[in-house]
C-alpha cells in the first residue's frame, strides 16, 4: 500500500506564500498522477492541481498564475508552491496520488490533509 505524509501548511497573511509537500512511501510499482485538492468549510472538495509522471500539469482556474505544482520522481514527492495567497484559498489541502500496486492494480490514495489559513 501507499502512505502519504503532507507538510507545509500554516497561517499566513494575504499576499504571502506557502509551499506544501507530500511524500509517498510504501509498496508500489509506480506513481502516475500526483495532485492537490482542497476543501473549505461547508464546501465540496475541489481539485487544485495535478501533474502526471510525464507531461504538463493541470490547474483549476482560480489558482492559475499563482500556484505551481511540481514533483520529484526520485523522491516520490509532490510540491505545491502557493504565491500571492488570498483569503479564499483558506482550506484543508489534501495530497492525492494514483499508484500502481502489484497484484492490486491502480489505486488512489489520500493524505491526511494540511490546513492553510490566509488572513486578510
Amino acid at each position: 500500500q501507499v502512505q502519504l505524509v503532507e507538510s507545509g501548511g500554516g497561517l499566513v497573511q494575504a499576499g504571502e506564500s506557502l509551499r506544501l509537500s507530500c511524500a509517498a512511501s510504501g509498496r508500489f510499482f509506480s506513481i502516475d498522477f500526483m495532485g492537490w485538492y482542497r476543501q473549505a468549510p461547508g464546501k465540496q472538495r475541489e481539485l487544485v492541481a495535478t501533474i502526471p509522471s510525464t507531461g504538463s500539469p493541470n490547474y483549476t482556474d482560480s489558482v492559475k498564475g499563482r500556484f505551481t505544482i511540481s514533483r520529484d520522481n526520485g523522491k516520490n514527492t509532490v510540491y505545491l508552491q502557493m504565491n500571492d495567497l488570498k483569503p479564499e484559498d483558506t482550506a484543508v489541502y489534501y495530497c492525492n496520488v494514483e499508484a500502481y500496486v502489484i497484484f492490486a492494480g491502480t489505486k488512489t490514495y489520500w493524505g491526511q490533509g494540511t490546513q492553510v489559513t490566509v488572513s486578510s
